[in-house]
């Protein structure tokens, strides 16, 4: 099972939801594009966080210097990105894939984080709840439906708001793998708890 792990907009949980759907399944972990934060990455955080000793983490096809938007730090580092070059690590384990920011983060001129994703890829959409999410994750699962990609599922991330998740999930039919409240911290123990509550929902995808 291959799943990409992708969200509303930046900052709204996809690398601790990676370590958890990651844990779960003791899946691989990939980031294709990583963008800024060299030494604190998005995959060494995950990788912090695991505590099972079969999961691997593959290299990122990108790793640029600046915290930005993926084309624009590519453009500082002298590159373009092309999609080309980012060839999906091969493994028979599950495979979790995270993208950067949301679906229409722009990779260069013409593509965006959307076109990383494969036909055999099951997309989990990471939704926090703010002011306006509401909005952000029906434009985010509309964006993906026009494109004929089909939603695994919805992680909600933030302490519980039964009207937001209530509306959510009517409005769209998806199926809710759970929900990762405001925790203090997340260290391998934490994600270890969300792991096993979050198990057979993720199997069941």
């Amino acid at each position: 099972m291959k799943l990409f792990i992708t969200g509303i907009g930046t900052d709204v949980g996809k690398t601790v939801a990676s370590a958890i759907v990651v844990e779960a399944l003791e899946a691989d972990y990939w980031k294709p594009i990583q963008a800024g934060d060299l030494d604190t990455s998005d995959t060494h955080k995950v990788k912090s966080r695991i505590s099972n000793k079969k999961s691997q983490f593959h290299s990122n096809a990108y790793a640029l210097n600046t915290p930005a938007s993926p084309h624009y730090a590519a453009s500082i580092d002298g590159v373009v990105i092309d999609l080309k070059n980012i060839k999906e690590p091969k493994t028979d384990n599950h495979l979790v894939i995270e993208g950067a920011g949301g679906i229409l983060v722009p990779l260069n001129d013409s593509d965006c984080v959307v076109d990383l994703i494969q036909k055999d890829y099951k997309v989990i959409v990471v939704s926090r709840h703010y002011l306006g999410s509401i909005n952000h994750t029906l434009l985010t699962v509309e964006g993906l439906q026009s494109r004929k990609i089909s939603i695994a599922g919805i992680i909600f991330s933030g302490d519980e708001n039964k009207a937001t998740e209530e509306i959510i999930l009517n409005k769209t039919g998806i199926k809710c793998i759970g929900r990762i409240d405001n925790e203090p911290y997340f260290d391998a123990n934490v994600i270890g708890y969300y792991a096993d509550k979050f198990r057979d929902n993720l199997l069941n995808l």
